[in-house]
């Protein structure tokens, strides 16, 4: 019987492998394509516009500060595959008036054609306890973080739908997984672009949650795997065995690219989440030792 069972279930798995291509999404080429990164100037968008031009795309650089534009502009063009892409560059801020996003994302598709990816990239962090925290906080990372992304990807969608291709990709981070202390502000804005790609995904395109794990790796690194799971379609996408345990942790709702991905949510789910309960203990003990030590603190500073 146990025998009987095991064959089942090898048979069962095999079976899952063989219909996975059935409904994964078709990859997308990058040779000839127009890829739009926003914050393009610096950091992981600088390095995702990298590694699509080393892939023979056509890149649009969107970002406020025009001279780091050009600089990044000058630092993709050294890795060209053939003379005829292009890098374009555009100064705005993606974040103050739709309006304005919307004629920059014309202007790039009148000279690079239609817009075959958008990497959202813009976002910034401010990090310290809710109660210290100005409200002004709350709406500037909420402007650049949530509307910075809902601004260029409405600009692009439209054309997207008609020609039946496309990707969006919004860059998160591990503080909109789950909460984090010092980071209400923050987390709060990343929550809300895991929200919109979720709801933009039950919608006829493909769109991609990209979770960045840039405390354990590089720029580079993750600009390779955001590349990468966009061209293939996958839905969430991770680097290190923690980003890996987040990201089944918090799938909730979120759709699969494959049925062998939604099987080993399923499998691995109870684990994971004992795991996590230690993690959660011992980020509440952390906290609890910090404040600790800084009420001692305060008390001897007012002996003194």
């Amino acid at each position: 019987m146990l025998l009987l069972a095991a064959a089942f279930l090898v048979a069962f798995v095999l079976l899952l492998y063989m219909v996975s291509p059935l409904i994964s999404p078709k990859p997308l080429g990058l040779p000839g394509a127009h890829v739009v990164v926003t914050g393009g100037s610096s950091g992981i968008g600088k390095c995702i516009a990298i590694e699509c031009y080393k892939q023979g795309a056509f890149i649009t650089l969107v970002a406020r500060n025009e001279d780091k534009l050009l600089q990044a502009k000058k630092e993709i063009e050294k890795h060209s595959i053939n003379d005829k892409q292009v890098v374009l560059c555009i100064s705005v801020d993606v974040s103050q008036d739709y309006n304005q996003v919307e004629n920059v994302i014309k202007q790039a598709q009148e000279k690079l054609g239609p817009v075959d990816m958008l990497v959202n990239c813009a976002g910034t962090s401010v990090s310290g306890k809710f109660e210290d925290l100005e409200v002004s906080t709350f709406e500037r990372l909420m402007s650049i973080n949530y509307l910075g992304s809902v601004y260029p990807s409405r600009a692009v969608i439209t054309t997207m739908k008609e020609r039946r291709v496309g990707r969006i990709v919004f860059v998160s981070s591990q503080a909109g997984q789950l909460g984090l202390f010092g980071f209400t502000a923050y987390s709060a804005s990343k929550f809300a672009i895991r929200g919109l790609a979720e709801a933009l995904q039950m919608e006829p395109l493909e769109t991609r949650l990209i979770s960045e794990t840039t405390s354990v790796c590089k720029p580079e690194q993750v600009a390779k795997q955001i590349v990468k799971d966009a061209i293939q379609g996958n839905f969430n996408s991770s680097l290190g065995s923690d980003g890996y345990m987040l990201s089944a942790l918090t799938c909730g709702m979120a759709p699969v690219t494959s049925i062998t991905e939604g099987l080993q949510q399923v499998v691995t789910m109870g684990l994971f989440r004992t795991i996590a309960l230690f993690y959660l203990g011992s980020f509440d003990s952390i906290v609890r030792r910090c404040m600790m030590q800084r009420e001692k603190s305060e008390i001897a500073n007012k002996t003194a």
